[in-house]
């Protein structure tokens, strides 16, 4: 790179939309990649564009910081896409009744498994209480898991790595797993995966199967309410 080279990257990474750019096109080309793999649960379009992303960042030696500041409004994005998931919630109403008693019961042992499961494993490891804080509400849409270990005195941008790993994992086994497992129930899919990876998972159950995707997207509200109320109790039992 020459002097000349250099000195304009350094003036583009200081505009806004340098790095919000570099996100919507990173997702363009994983969403490409992933359609000529016939939307294959490997070929996730959100793993491959943060790959995509992390590799700019790294080649770049660009700080996060200054990467957020240019795509923060991608983030901005994440609550009124949520909000959206209300459409398919009332195309699908007269479903979404008759299946509330066993939505309700999955979603109580969901989410305490979902949390439970991290924190006991994570404590027979002998991690500090830090991580212990951080990754109770893995499976909770980031916004929301990062508030809540806010509040209960962890570090939100660990919480935000798990569950954005926890998302990604979810997506790519549940395709797999709900198959093996013999479940055809695209509600039970759809709630499953909505309620252990978040918004990840839920976009995967959309190009699924749009009951998936909007068992999904109830999921997540769902567990968001029920893992803010249990995390701190929780916590509060194993300290």
């Amino acid at each position: 790179m020459t002097g000349g080279d250099f000195a304009l990257w350094v003036y583009l990474t200081q505009g806004p939309l340098l790095w919000l750019t570099v996100t919507l096109a990173a997702y363009a080309v994983a969403d490409a990649l992933s359609a000529r793999a016939g939307r294959h649960p490997l070929a996730n379009p959100v793993l491959m564009s943060v790959a995509m992303v992390g590799g700019v960042l790294v080649a770049t030696g660009t700080e996060y910081a200054t990467y957020f500041a240019g795509a923060q409004f991608v983030h901005f994005l994440l609550g009124p896409a949520t909000v959206a998931l209300a459409l398919p919630l009332w195309e699908h109403r007269a479903l979404v009744r008759r299946s509330i008693v066993p939505m309700l019961a999955a979603l109580v042992a969901g989410s305490v498994v979902a949390a439970v499961s991290a924190l006991v494993i994570v404590r027979a490891f002998g991690a500090p209480e830090g991580v212990l804080v951080a990754i109770a509400p893995k499976s909770v849409t980031a916004g929301v898991a990062m508030s809540i270990t806010e509040g209960q005195g962890g570090d939100p941008a660990l919480t935000a790595v798990l569950v954005i790993l926890t998302g990604m994992i979810g997506a790519v086994v549940v395709t797999p797993l709900m198959d093996a497992l013999g479940i055809r129930d695209y509600r039970a899919r759809g709630f499953a995966v909505g309620l252990a990876s978040h918004g990840i998972g839920t976009a995967r159950a959309f190009q699924v199967d749009p009951v998936a995707g909007t068992f999904a997207g109830i999921a997540i509200g769902l567990n968001a309410v029920m893992t803010a109320v249990i995390v701190p109790v929780l916590l509060g039992l194993m300290r």
